[in-house]
């Protein structure tokens, strides 16, 4: 199995994601629940694109000036008698304590309200920053002031939007520069929030789509960051390709409908009046609800990614697909619901098996691999690179699966004990193996080798149920503490 370090296909993120997936957060506005209150200011330029705190003064919003400059150039500031002097790419301007003129490049201007200078930084209006970013770096400037949006030059980044008629429906977003929003979940919506992308609304805040599966979407934007929210009936998940350049939205998978079977009608004795039926009465109907898998099943690779070649005529892929199918059974028969996420050879991305088990709220993860190196089983759990915080309903891609470690922990360790008892040699590792850290469940990955150094014997069928019953084992005894940490 060859361990690639390489990040989400959109250069987290995701779960998230970032998926995701991932990402650094910036925080959002109360109006946009699960954010911290405190004002942000967003400015995005070809150089950089980077927040700074909003405080408020006599009434009025400031920022520190010094603090919006210093990522696009050349900055120095000082203070002079009674000046401020700030000199930026050679554009020279002084600044008075408690004054609303100001001098830039020898040249008057008046603030909407006073300067203020405090412990060497000066704060200026935040309405003035048009005027000011102008006559510093000579180009457009767009300010969004009511969600403290700055836009530097031609950057913005606009999106289309347009749901395909496949089945099950899918909605698909463009956008004219590669994205890495924060997503997350909730009862009747996708929410993806953009805190580093100049995304700029569409023609009208509300999109309308002739599906009932994914009937609208909205674009707000407040206190520095851009939201999309996608409407729908049940869950939906986010998938990311076009090096991050589009977005499908697609419902998470639904349970066949379950008809409830009705009762037989009162026998009626001969000659007897036929039973009444109530007015209005009707047979229970059928209904359909989301299946509660225990047991989330990945077998790597598929499709276009064929993984290791294990030999001339077996590929990984198809070695974790056919133990992946081998395995459900098995814990099906111990009274496990569980989930394949791949039935056939097809290809999926990441950040799809990603979003598919978190939407799915599984009680434990596994990831299936396979290789030709070595002998028995290798257990791994996330190697967690270093992320963002988790805000709220909001939990960062790259390190999603902080919160259920000690319970990935638990799950290795008792996989391993099961596996000792039927002597298969098995080894504990750590490793930065995606997506064990986009998940937010308990995550385990299998490497399967062969048993004894013959790979022919990875597609034994002895040799998988015998691994089959392993791992099987393995969650049945700490069937409790698992489902204790969804």
């Amino acid at each position: 199995m060859p361990w690639s370090s390489r990040p989400r296909d959109h250069a987290a993120p995701v779960v998230m994601a970032g998926m995701a997936v991932l990402l650094a957060l910036l925080v959002f506005d109360a109006a946009v629940s699960g954010f911290s209150e405190e004002k942000r200011l967003s400015v995005y330029s070809g150089a950089a694109s980077y927040s700074v705190p909003v405080r408020e003064q006599n009434g009025a919003e400031y920022v520190g000036l010094l603090e919006i400059l210093e990522p696009l150039g050349s900055v120095s500031a000082r203070t002079d008698g009674g000046l401020w002097r700030l000199s930026f790419n050679r554009v020279d301007s002084e600044f008075t304590p408690g004054q609303t003129r100001v001098r830039v490049q020898g040249k008057s201007f008046d603030l909407p309200a006073n300067f203020w200078l405090e412990n060497g930084h000066g704060l200026v209006p935040l309405s003035s920053l048009p005027g000011l970013m102008q006559r510093f770096l000579g180009t457009a400037v767009n300010f969004h002031e009511t969600s403290r949006r700055l836009f530097i030059g031609n950057v913005a980044v606009h999106f289309t939007a347009q749901v395909n008629r496949t089945n099950p429906p899918t909605l698909v977003m463009n956008f004219t520069a590669p994205v890495n929003p924060m997503i997350a979940t909730e009862p009747g919506k996708l929410r993806m929030v953009f805190t580093r992308e100049p995304l700029v609304p569409p023609g009208s805040q509300t999109l309308t789509f002739d599906s009932p599966a994914i009937p609208s979407a909205t674009f707000q934007e407040s206190n520095g960051a851009a939201e999309i929210a996608v409407n729908g009936p049940v869950p939906l998940f986010a998938s990311f390709s076009n090096n991050g350049r589009t977005i499908t939205i697609t419902p998470a998978p639904q349970s066949a409908p379950n008809t409830q079977a009705l009762a037989p009608p009162p026998a009626v004795a001969p000659g007897g009046p036929a039973p009444q039926v109530p007015p209005g009465a009707a047979p229970p109907a059928a209904v359909s609800s989301p299946v509660q898998y225990f047991v989330v099943l990945d077998a790597s690779h598929g499709g276009d990614e064929r993984g290791a070649a294990l030999n001339d005529q077996l590929a990984e892929k198809d070695v974790t697909l056919a133990f992946g199918l081998r395995l459900r059974q098995q814990l099906q028969a111990h009274g496990f619901s569980t989930l394949v996420l791949r039935e056939g050879d097809t290809t999926m991305s990441l950040d799809q098996r990603a979003n598919m088990t978190n939407a799915a709220h599984p009680a434990i993860y596994i990831c299936l691999h396979a290789t030709s190196q070595g002998t028995g089983i290798r257990l791994y759990t996330a190697l967690l690179p270093v992320g963002g915080e988790n805000q709220g309903p909001f939990v960062d891609w790259n390190t999603a699966q902080s919160g259920f470690r000690a319970a990935s922990q638990t799950a290795v360790s008792s996989l391993a004990t099961e596996l000792g008892k039927r002597q298969i040699a098995v080894r504990s590792l750590f490793a930065p193996l995606r997506p064990l850290n986009n998940i937010a469940a308990a995550a385990v990955a299998i490497e399967i080798a062969p048993p004894s150094g013959k790979v022919e014997d990875l597609s034994s069928p002895a040799y998988l149920q015998l691994v089959a019953e392993s791992v099987t084992a393995g969650i049945e005894a700490v069937r409790n503490q698992l489902g204790g940490a969804r």
